[in-house]
């Protein structure tokens, strides 16, 4: 329980509490953009900017590495973009054919990057799999910033990301700057995914963007309730996540936080009040006896 007072416990979990809210919120995007994979294939596009950024300064400065991962993920992004546009290539080939690249190049400079002493000290393999203990409180601070501020975008233009979303077409006609809204969505994108890698891990990142969305579904219809439905899941996966690694000496966050994001995604199948899989075959035995009792009472006529 000792591990629970400290104040690193409590920093890292605030940041991957907001880190949980903010993938919530945008996984929403990507979900309803039917993007799933460009989660996927942004997050391990990240990998080579990271090795790169600290070849180059031979430092583990968060920010640093944040930047080198950035631009690492929006080349990424439009090598997908371009591939999609100039070639017959359809665009989920697309993202699975930079996914594999980009993350095999990553891997390779990894391997290069800890073959140095500085490599192994700096400790990068984290950023595979997710190790928030190694944050330090700049990490935290600038995470957490971060974070809220992805938080506050999508809150604050949500009528204008609804039209975004469901009727470009008519955002058009009232003057919506539907080709700039892409181009944040995306920015909002990359930046969740940059700054949720060192504490979930590349591999790992898309789970915590794709499955809160999908939970929430089960739960509502309304897009504004799914929204909040789905950075609560986010939210209370990454602080339970962190709490139970909290525990292991060097037991990494980011499976941690998957499978309670995932435990969260089973109970929503199965009990969710809208497309849960209880709540249907209740519906479907009474509608049953219904109609049983309909032909009943015909029958006797």
């Amino acid at each position: 329980m000792s591990v629970l007072a400290s104040s690193n416990y409590v920093w890292v979990l605030l940041s991957t509490l907001l880190l949980g809210i903010a993938s919530g919120l945008v996984g929403s995007f990507v979900y309803w953009k039917k993007q799933s994979l460009m989660s996927d294939a942004l997050s391990h596009a990240a990998l080579p900017g990271v090795a790169i950024a600290f070849l180059l300064f031979q430092v583990k400065d968060f920010f640093i590495l944040m930047i080198g991962a950035s631009l690492s993920a929006l080349l990424g992004a439009f090598f997908i973009m371009y591939i999609k546009q100039r070639s017959r290539i359809k665009e989920d080939t697309a993202m699975g054919m930079i996914l594999a690249v980009f993350f095999g190049g990553g891997i390779v400079l990894l391997t290069f990057v800890n073959r140095h002493g500085s490599g192994n000290q700096a400790g990068l393999d984290s950023f595979i799999y997710g190790e928030a203990a190694s944050m330090v409180s700049s990490d935290v601070k600038m995470m957490s910033l971060l974070a809220l501020s992805v938080i506050f975008l999508v809150i604050a233009g949500f009528k204008e990301w609804k039209l975004f979303l469901f009727d470009p077409d008519f955002g058009k006609g009232l003057k919506l700057p539907i080709t700039a809204l892409n181009t944040i969505y995306l920015f909002l994108l990359v930046v969740t995914i940059v700054i949720g890698i060192q504490a979930v891990g590349v591999i790992l990142m898309s789970a915590l963007l794709i499955i809160p969305p999908v939970s929430a579904r089960y739960w509502t219809q309304s897009f504004r309730n799914m929204l909040m439905l789905s950075g609560f899941f986010g939210g209370i996966s990454g602080a339970i996540g962190t709490t139970l690694s909290a525990f292991g000496d060097g037991w990494p966050t980011g499976p941690f936080i998957v499978l309670i994001s995932g435990t969260i995604f089973i109970l929503s199948m199965f009990f969710g009040i809208k497309k849960g899989m209880v709540v249907e075959l209740t519906i479907h035995r009474k509608k049953k006896k219904e109609l049983q009792g309909f032909f009943v009472k015909g029958g006797e006529r």
